[in-house]
């Protein structure tokens, strides 16, 4: 009897014992314990300084020894956008605009002087006439023999690269859509050149604007005087001699207007504070990604010391088990 009273027993402790909650020993281990990771960065607290302080003072050497930018801005108003409308040229729209001739005295539109601010032909003629190239590319050129560096042409900075360089990195216009201004500006190490390329690249601009549009009206003239010559009909004569008319007036305008395509509000001055490197930025990032860099460091060779460790007690744990 007492035997088989044990066995009933016996059942009920084991499934007793399978429904208990199971606890690892490893489970505390595994949640977070804050104040481990204070006492650790407590007992790291002069790397940490060190390693941020070094990299904090990296950047500051970074930063100075950077090259300081300045920007030197025009603000200008397009000349042709200033007149009161353009010319009145009645019937004889639909005959100018075969030959060519505009109703506008101004020199061209907003949009169409700054393309040809930074189209490669005027581009390229401002480079020849400034001599640009050996200032954009200053490293390789020596200036007491007043030579590039590099003999081989091929290797030599072309005029292509300094206009990729230049329109990218230096030369900027803005458009304000309310008020119509229009700003010019240029980035450059040298704040006095930086002015003057400002200044210089809207007088030329304002030339070859001009200089164009005699050009075109001079072609004009001549080819309606042809016209002239070549009928007999008074009324068509009497249109082509209006025309001839507008294009003069055109001529005599661009003769005596310097401030042909813009007119300048603002002329670039020599700018007293660099715009970058920002020297004081650069230096709080660094000290913060040096903190933070600091800190990795800190808790990464903490895990491999900790990693170290139950790698040599495993060790030992299996050679006591092989004695034993």
């Amino acid at each position: 009897m007492t035997k088989k009273s044990e066995r009933p027993n016996a059942q009920c402790d084991a499934s007793l014992q399978m429904q208990q909650p199971v606890y690892y020993p490893f489970a505390e281990d595994d949640e977070i314990d804050l104040l481990e990771y204070w006492d650790l960065l407590w007992k790291n607290k002069g790397l940490i300084v060190a390693i941020t302080s070094l990299i904090t003072a990296v950047a500051v050497v970074v930063a100075l020894l950077m090259t300081p930018i300045y920007k030197a801005e025009v603000l200008l108003v397009s000349a042709s956008e200033q007149k009161s409308g353009g010319l009145s040229l009645g019937g004889l729209g639909g005959l100018a605009s075969l030959v060519g001739v505009s109703g506008s005295l101004g020199g061209g539109g907003t949009e169409e002087g700054l393309a040809v601010l930074k189209s490669r032909l005027f581009l390229n003629d401002f480079f020849i006439k400034e001599s640009l190239l050996p200032v954009l590319f200053v490293e390789q050129w020596n200036e007491s023999s007043e030579q590039w560096h590099e003999s081989d042409p091929e290797l030599q900075p072309t005029p292509w690269q300094a206009y990729e360089l230049f329109t990218k990195n230096i030369l900027a216009t803005s458009v304000d859509k309310n008020s119509g201004m229009i700003s010019l500006s240029i980035s450059w190490s040298d704040s006095v050149l930086a002015a003057s390329w400002a200044n210089k690249l809207v007088v030329d601009l304002n030339e070859y604007m001009r200089r164009h549009a005699i050009e075109e009206a001079a072609r004009s003239i001549e080819y309606l005087n042809q016209q002239i010559s070549q009928t007999s009909v008074l009324e068509m004569q009497q249109m082509l001699y209006g025309l001839i008319e507008e294009e003069t007036k055109k001529t005599m305008l661009a003769n005596v207007r310097s401030e042909y395509t813009f007119k300048v509000i603002d002329p670039a001055v020599v700018p007293e504070r660099k715009i970058k490197p920002k020297r004081a930025l650069i230096a709080i990032l660094g000290m913060v990604l040096g903190f933070f860099f600091a800190l990795f460091f800190v808790f990464f060779r903490e895990f491999i010391r900790k990693a170290k460790q139950m790698r040599l007690s495993d060790s030992g744990n299996v050679s006591s088990e092989g004695l034993d």
